[in-house]
């Protein structure tokens, strides 16, 4: 066993070549939150900072690349949907706010992929509308109480901290797509 500590070995050694960020410029956390609330929170943040990583730097033309034929995901579509989520998930479900929602029409319930173009307005709505929502789900979570708030799903009542945990499984799942689309796009790759 090597006398080097794994904070002085290089992003070579440690397979960080070619990656997002090493983990000295990397804006995510450490995982050592404490009690249930900065646990759901830390990690939901991290999550969305994992999407914003995989983002950056990026042109409108390569963020509304599509991965392959027939899939219509991309990174800007994944920006899209997930402003829906976030809006669906904290102001309609949990604030009980009656607002229109992103991305969705009656006739095309996919608006949030299918209409991500590539287009520099585009982008840049998709980008502040996910910020805006990312900002309002955080004051939301911050103003309340406790976890055990509810909001409401159809008929049944859905505890705040199940909606952090479904946040954080919802954006689990779409920065694994993220991974997949940024590597065919430059090569990139990371957590």
């Amino acid at each position: 066993m090597s006398d080097t500590s794994f904070t002085e070995r290089s992003a070579e050694d440690l397979g960080w070549s070619g990656m997002f960020v090493g983990p000295a410029q990397d804006p995510r956390s450490n995982g050592s939150f404490a009690g249930e609330r900065a646990l759901l929170v830390g990690y939901l943040r991290d999550q969305r900072l994992t999407l914003e990583l995989k983002c950056a730097d990026l042109d409108a033309a390569a963020l509304a690349r599509p991965s392959v034929e027939p899939s219509n995901v991309t990174l800007l579509g994944l920006v899209r949907h997930m402003a829906w989520v976030e809006q669906f998930w904290f102001r309609r479900v949990m604030a009980g706010e009656d607002v229109r929602l992103h991305y969705r029409s009656p006739d095309d319930p996919d608006l949030d992929f299918n209409g991500a173009s590539p287009d520099a307005a585009v982008v840049a709505e998709a980008r502040s509308c996910w910020r805006s929502e990312v900002a309002f789900a955080e004051r939301f979570v911050a103003d309340a109480p406790d976890l055990d708030i509810t909001g409401t799903l159809g008929e049944e009542r859905v505890e705040l901290r199940k909606v952090l945990v479904h946040l954080i499984a919802e954006y689990a799942r779409h920065n694994g797509h993220a991974d997949f689309l940024r590597e065919r796009i430059d090569g990139r790759v990371g957590e």
